[in-house]
């Protein structure tokens, strides 16, 4: 039997960053992997829905090409090439995550892995022929895939999840998302850009929901502009595939209404891959589709870890390899400290972008601070102006009593690139005057972070 200092079980951005780190710290590190190296994350996620974006942003471009004081000629998309580049893109980066592996000396284990007691891993082969393995510590990172609801079920044909919708075959005329958090957001921002009739029906009150009140309504808006049909505070009741394309009941304040399309996208949230693995087996705890872990990512039985979408806390995969490192580095004996969920970012990549960070408006009330609260609109901003995407605004919410900087969001072109100033300074502790008196590059879209700011503090100087 194979021994190893660490195993870890699934490739995602939690798993490979782990492996590497681990390997790193001197560890003999082997990964175990079912399917592609890099996980949903890299192969069906992340990367490859943010190469469907930008030919999305591009065609949006072109249409729009007189208002830069452009002609150009006739042009069109051709959907099969839009999504062949985004397939290009995603098997790019895995090769990429092979070599990775070859650099680090970290063996890869094709196959299904399953837990045993004794700090061992079992793993099942394509072949169906198994091979037993054991390591000191073994971390588990399976990830998650796209949760069914009873009342939609998916078929991969006429309702279907995330990976379908990254290819499918042909372009439908009409599409209706369920559900508006980052991945039914992104999509219908896609398909509405190239060209398809797009509903999103969201159960809460507000479209992308975990966002401050005043960011989901400003896309709501950019949404509906664009030509996006959202119906909030609505839930679809059944679907009837019988037909030509998709029926689907709607319920809403007013009653029920009946929407035809061509696909249903169910995007409404996640479910994790614990099913199968050995937790029963080995004895771990698990609660509401969740493995029990400490602060350092232990499980309840020694030896045996696990971290990213699997645990509790926010499943994004900034997450997955912060949590990967932290508990490697445990093991090795260093000083680490627990992650601050508190200041975990938040992006969704549709246009405009979403970036958050921290208390909302309505969550610091809450939480009982006495609030300063700033906001400048990129109207107003000389960079968003000239680049014709003038969309949003950047909103910031301080702590009255010490300036703490409480929350910021933001909404606009660009922001996923700008949200991390307000990480690190939260992360610093920087104060509401500390933000203020760093000197911004002038025009950049991030001036905007100092002008909301002051707004904060009444001394903003360009509304």
């Amino acid at each position: 039997m194979s021994k190893y200092d660490v195993i870890v079980l699934g490739s995602g951005p939690g798993g490979y960053v782990t492996a590497i780190r681990a390997s790193q710290l001197g560890f003999k590190t082997a990964v175990i992997e079912k399917e592609n190296l890099g996980g949903v994350c890299l192969n069906w996620g992340c990367i490859p829905t943010k190469a469907l974006l930008k030919s999305a942003q591009v065609f949006e471009y072109l249409k729009h090409a007189s208002d830069y004081g452009l002609t150009v000629g006739e042009f069109d998309k051709d959907f099969e090439a839009v999504v062949k580049r985004s397939r290009g893109v995603a098997e790019g980066m895995s090769k990429g995550v092979q070599f990775l592996m070859k650099k680090n000396k970290i063996d890869v284990i094709d196959g299904f892995g399953k837990l045993l007691p004794g700090k061992k891993v079992q793993v099942t082969a394509k072949d169906g022929s198994t091979t037993d393995y054991s390591a000191d510590h073994i971390i588990v990172a399976t990830g998650a895939r796209s949760r069914e609801l009873p009342n939609l079920p998916q078929d991969g044909k006429k309702v279907i999840g995330y990976r379908e919708a990254m290819t499918l075959p042909e372009q439908p005329k009409k599409m209706i998302v369920v559900g508006s958090g980052a991945i039914g957001i992104e999509f219908a921002y896609f398909y509405n850009s190239m060209g398809t009739e797009v509903t999103v029906v969201e159960y809460l009150p507000n479209i992308v929901p975990v966002e401050d009140e005043d960011v989901s309504k400003q896309l709501e808006r950019s949404f509906k502009k664009m030509g996006v049909k959202v119906m909030t505070s609505a839930e679809v009741t059944k679907v009837d595939t019988s037909g030509e394309g998709v029926k689907a009941t709607v319920k809403t304040a007013k009653g029920e209404e009946t929407l035809e399309a061509d696909v249903i996208l169910s995007a409404v949230g996640i479910k994790t891959n614990i099913e199968g693995i050995g937790l029963e087996e080995v004895g771990i705890a698990t609660d509401r589709d969740k493995i029990l872990v400490n602060d350092y990512y232990q499980t309840n039985i020694p030896g045996y870890y696990a971290i990213g979408d699997v645990v509790p806390g926010q499943a994004l995969a900034h997450v997955a390899s912060a949590e990967g490192i932290l508990c490697v580095e445990k093991i090795k004996g260093m000083h680490v400290e627990p992650l601050d969920y508190g200041n975990i970012p938040g992006c969704t990549y549709c246009t405009p972008e979403i970036a958050s960070v921290g208390y909302t408006e309505k969550k610091a009330i809450e939480a009982g601070y006495d609030i300063k609260v700033g906001k400048f609109p990129f109207t107003a901003s000389g960079k968003a102006k000239a680049g014709g995407n003038s969309d949003g605004f950047v909103k910031v919410i301080f702590d009255a009593k010490y300036g703490e900087w409480l929350g910021c969001h933001m909404i606009g072109a660009g922001v996923t690139d700008m949200i991390a100033e307000a990480v690190v300074a939260r992360k610093l502790e920087t104060t509401g005057h500390e933000v203020l008196k760093a000197v911004h590059p002038h025009p950049t879209m991030s001036e905007a972070v100092m002008e909301a700011v002051a707004a904060a503090y009444d001394e903003v100087i360009h509304i």
